[in-house]
């Protein structure tokens, strides 16, 4: 019984060290629509007033993401009546984590141990579990025909949010990067990031 709790509690920890910091992607859009005909796109704007969740910063990184994303697929951004208009709408939720420590006392890897008055058998396995919070931010860019007023495509990202302002720049970048991979028109030149 210790063992088989033992080997639960291995894989555990395994399973929560493998866990990748990585963009959760998914999407949806209009078979129907013809994306190459599109040249230009205008913004929305963020939807559902949450550009109050983000400092004027952070919406201004991913703002200039999208924008990275969308010239790099042959889009010409004009302040209003572009052929597209895209919306952006995020949002946080708070999570609960699991960290797992298993500390194994006496005998060998084979589960022997040997000392005076004992003889030979099995250590014991003592596991402690620590919850911890963090915070996931979900990220939606929604791209519509203008002229039809019509959703065509849609992405959402969701990833950890990171705390450390010196990396967050490229972090939001690659999470832009790997919600637009999905969208129907790939890249028709590097997409340079804007500084």
């Amino acid at each position: 019984m210790k063992i088989k709790l033992f080997i639960m509690a291995a894989l555990a920890v395994i399973l929560i060290a493998g866990c990748s910091p990585k963009v959760t992607v998914s999407f949806d859009y209009d078979k129907e629509a013809d994306f190459t005909k599109f040249k230009t796109y205008s913004y929305y704007g963020w939807a559902k007033d949450s550009e109050k969740l983000l400092n004027q910063f952070d919406q201004e990184r991913i703002e200039d993401a999208v924008a990275v994303e969308l010239g790099a697929r042959g889009l010409t951004f004009v302040e209003s009546g572009g052929d597209l208009t895209v919306s952006l709408f995020i949002q946080f939720d708070q999570q609960k984590g699991v960290n797992a420590y298993t500390n194994y006392y006496g005998g060998s890897p084979y589960g022997y141990r040997y000392g005076p008055g004992w003889g030979w058998g099995y250590g014991y396995a003592s596991t402690s579990y620590q919850e911890y919070d963090y915070l996931v931010g979900t990220l939606v860019i929604d791209v519509f025909n203008h002229q039809e007023k019509k959703l065509i495509w849609q992405g959402v990202g969701s990833k950890t949010v990171d705390e450390d302002v010196n990396t967050r720049e490229d972090n939001v970048q690659k999470a832009v990067k790997a919600i637009m991979y999905n969208y129907p028109v790939k890249p028709v030149k590097p997409a340079k990031t804007k500084k």
